[in-house]
């Protein structure tokens, strides 16, 4: 795979490929590259679905005409398979606004980011429809009544069904029979993104460019909107939510003639169809494929929806659906483990062999330290039986001039995110070593860095786990 990515590259550059580095895989079978020559920079994008790649390709290359923010397509491959795009960098937007998402107080600069991606949706809304061949557009050319209706199976049998032991599909259906037709009354007028969030809107140089919006078509505004707003983990509070509708409304009104009213009292029924839709998915990616930070995401989307049932117009009637999914954020909240009232740092050794340790908090894993470029003490005989909290292997690495300037080095690192995590309010970090098998260099380094830090923070809670010796203290 990467080999046809390396040849476009280098096809595109006219220079050798120099590095490339997987990027983190999102909810979709699409891979990303990230891909660098001497001199030019570049993602390469695999995907299998031919008909999404072609969707993506011509959408970009519609709205770059445009001169609206998204990245350039730069080459792709004959197949349909491979294609370059610019390169945006590592920063997104839900990532730009991390102090604001985990700690509920968004400051200005972060205010003005979700601002500014707001206020340029109208424009890849309309101005970005003008001209657009809907028929390029994958899988529907629009939004239709059968769209909406794959959206609610797709969070009954994904979500509903894995969580709820009975429920009365008569009813729940009828429900679904009245918000497709509430949904169909709504008249398609602009390029729907489908799923604007702030995952993937790219913060570069100083502005927000917008990237996968491949599943978009023609459809509704309002739909976008709520995705933005409603995103499960965004965490925006409703006064927030109000002034980015507001400014999202003042752009919009260039394009169109906007009632704010109308449009702000449908936007809790399209935050409701979005957010069951993230259900499915999150069903689908946690439940079936066995991704777990997918099913760690389900609370909080659960918690905008119990607020969104109480704020539906008052023209559309789901009562078993409104009831059912109040019950289920109800069943979350007592069954949610109580936030800890003080820092908690998890201090982990494991085995690369038997991949990397899990993450309770749903957070991303922390600090992974690569302990492997250090001498195993496994290769010696007499070391073999022995764990890194055996007195000679401790012994062996207190000399090691490598280890010594290892452990410094990390513990450098993680009291600086320690201070930090405590002046914010932060609640877990997780701190991990890894080597070949967790059984020398990383078990010592984890003691190092557990004894470390609870003498340093005697306020912070350290727990240490060597994963692959099943030792927790």
């Amino acid at each position: 795979m990467l080999h046809n990515l390396s040849d476009i590259f280098e096809l595109w550059s006219g220079e050798p490929l120099r590095s490339s580095q997987e990027l983190t895989q999102a909810g979709s079978s699409r891979r990303y590259f990230r891909l660098a020559s001497a001199t030019k920079a570049a993602v390469g994008c695999y995907g299998s679905n031919v008909r999404e790649n072609t969707a993506f390709i011509n959408l970009a290359q519609h709205f770059a005409a445009k001169q609206l923010p998204v990245p350039r397509v730069l080459a792709t491959s004959a197949c349909g398979k491979y294609y370059l795009q610019q390169d945006l960098g590592n920063v997104s937007l839900f990532e730009l606004i991390a102090a604001g998402r985990e700690g509920g107080q968004f400051s200005p600069d972060e205010k003005a980011a979700l601002t500014a991606a707001i206020t340029a949706l109208p424009d890849i809304q309309y101005e970005g429809a003008q001209g657009l061949n809907f028929a390029l557009c994958y899988p529907q050319a629009e939004l239709e009544p059968c769209a909406i209706s794959w959206d609610l199976s797709y969070f009954k049998y994904y979500f509903l069904k894995p969580s709820v032991e009975d429920f009365d599909e008569v009813k729940l259906e009828a429900d679904f029979a009245r918000l497709t037709e509430y949904f169909s009354a709504e008249k398609n007028t602009c390029f729907m993104y489908r799923d604007f969030q702030s995952r993937n809107v790219m913060w570069h140089e100083g502005k927000p460019y917008f990237i996968d919006f491949q599943g978009g078509r023609k459809g509704v505004p309002h739909y976008d909107v709520a995705s933005f707003l409603y995103q499960a983990r965004a965490n925006f509070p409703d006064s927030l939510r109000r002034e980015l509708l507001q400014a999202y409304l003042e752009r919009a009104a260039r394009y169109t003639d906007v009632n704010a009213a109308d449009f702000e009292q449908k936007l809790p029924a399209y935050a409701l169809l979005r957010t069951l839709q993230v259900l499915g998915a999150y069903g689908f990616r946690g439940y079936f494929e066995r991704k777990p930070h997918f099913l760690q995401s389900i609370p909080f989307a659960l918690n905008n929806l119990s607020r969104l049932t109480e704020r539906l117009p008052s023209g559309l009637s789901i009562p078993y659906l409104t009831a059912t999914l109040q019950g289920l954020a109800e069943q979350r909240r007592s069954a949610a483990p109580q936030q800890p009232d003080r820092l908690r740092v998890e201090v982990c050794s494991f085995s690369y062999r038997r991949g990397l340790p899990d993450d309770p908090s749903g957070n991303g894993g922390g600090f992974i330290f690569d302990c492997r470029s250090i001498f195993n003490p496994g290769r010696l005989e007499e070391f073999r039986l022995l764990t890194g909290l055996d007195l000679p292997v401790v012994q062996l690495l207190n000399g090691n001039r490598q280890m010594a300037e290892f452990v410094q080095h990390a513990f450098a690192l993680a009291d600086a995110a320690v201070a930090r995590y405590l002046n914010r309010g932060f609640h877990h970090l997780m701190v991990s070593f890894g080597c070949t098998g967790g059984q020398h260099r990383s078990v010592y380094a984890a003691q190092r860095m557990a004894e470390h830090l609870r003498k340093k923070f005697p306020q912070v809670e350290v727990a240490l786990k060597h994963r692959e010796q099943g030792i927790t203290t």
